[in-house]
């Protein structure tokens, strides 16, 4: 079901409703007059704050300043609530996506937030895949290899992932389901950034980081060893990485995106004022090679209904392998 940013205009009679209207685009024609300040909902160090950053210094020009704050906890779930709950004014934006989305809208029992009513959303930015990775002294080299071990070692193995009910986690469940380990242990962390840092320091032997330049970087250099990613075909970044495809699992394609919302009622001038910053930006030659190199997608010429039917895609998508699973978090 399509919910548009107008549910709220049918609350008054008419006369109210073209006092509502008015603002929403009147507001656009001085904005930015202060520095706009961007929601990461998880720690430094992961997809999304590679993501942010460059996209909040692009903005210096395009837009204005922009100010960035991470904010970890709960899959992105807090971050996310604390825009949601924001003034609609276009200065507290979220980069949300995939991840927080879905997480919020099927995998809690009691949601801090609707992220259909409550976030609008203004374009995507990217795409980006995940990876099963494990620490170099696991002896394993691919996703059979890490079932054949894990199954002739039952309750040793553990795996991180970047919060509660994340994308992360849920591509970690359905990897155990389809490698028949229901042993390995997951173990949740305040986003990537935290994940990443146990698995290079052998607290964990087994992460369902997202991939980035990091990841790709750390794999090439022993630190931790890749052993397959969820893209549907390799990667140009990083050809050296098996799919999980390629190694008879199929079911373990995962593609996750990566935009910006804003709390609803936010006008529709600023919206799109934001959104043609980001088009802007994302076609810039430079920015587009810088995320290609770290193994993610830049999404071209998106706007927000592009971005409102992705996320619904998302959303449909994972309900049956989160009804499979049986993955309901308090």
């Amino acid at each position: 079901m399509k919910i548009s940013r107008r549910r709220f205009l049918h609350l008054g009679p008419a006369g109210t409703i073209a006092w509502q209207v008015a603002p929403r685009t009147a507001c656009a024609e001085s904005y930015p007059t202060r520095p706009i300040r961007l929601v990461i909902p998880f720690p430094p160090g992961g997809a999304y704050d590679f993501v942010g950053r460059p996209w909040a210094d692009k903005m210096k020009v395009l837009l204005g300043t922009v100010v960035v704050e991470n904010m970890g906890g709960g899959g992105g779930s807090l971050g996310a609530a604390a825009v949601a709950r924001a003034q609609p004014d276009g200065y507290t934006l979220l980069l949300g996506g995939t991840l927080p989305h879905v997480n919020e809208a099927l995998v809690k029992r009691k949601p801090l937030y609707n992220p259909v009513r409550d976030l609008e959303p203004i374009t995507g930015l990217v795409s980006y895949f995940l990876c099963v990775a494990v620490h170099p002294a696991l002896p394993v080299q691919t996703l059979k290899e890490l079932s054949a071990y894990a199954q002739a070692n039952p309750s040793k193995l553990s795996y991180g992932h970047a919060g509660v009910g994340s994308i992360q986690h849920l591509t970690g469940e359905l990897l155990k389901s389809l490698a028949r380990t229901p042993d390995i242990a997951p173990v949740a962390y305040r986003g990537t950034g935290p994940l990443i840092t146990d698995l290079v320091g052998g607290h964990i032997q087994v992460g369902v980081p997202g991939l980035t330049g990091q990841v790709i970087e750390l794999h090439r250099s022993g630190k931790i060893r890749v052993l397959a990613v969820t893209s549907p075909v390799r990667l140009n970044a990083a050809s050296e990485l098996a799919t999980a495809i390629e190694q008879d699992f199929p079911g373990l394609t995962v593609v996750a995106s990566i935009g910006l919302l804003v709390p609803v009622a936010t006008p529709t001038g600023i919206i799109e004022q934001i959104a043609q910053a980001t088009r802007t930006a994302v076609a810039e030659p430079s920015f587009k090679q810088m995320l290609i190199e770290a193994g993610i997608e830049p999404t071209i010429n998106s706007n927000a209904e592009k971005f409102r039917q992705s996320l619904a895609a998302d959303v449909a998508l994972w309900k049956p392998v989160v009804t499979a699973l049986g993955l309901k978090l308090d």
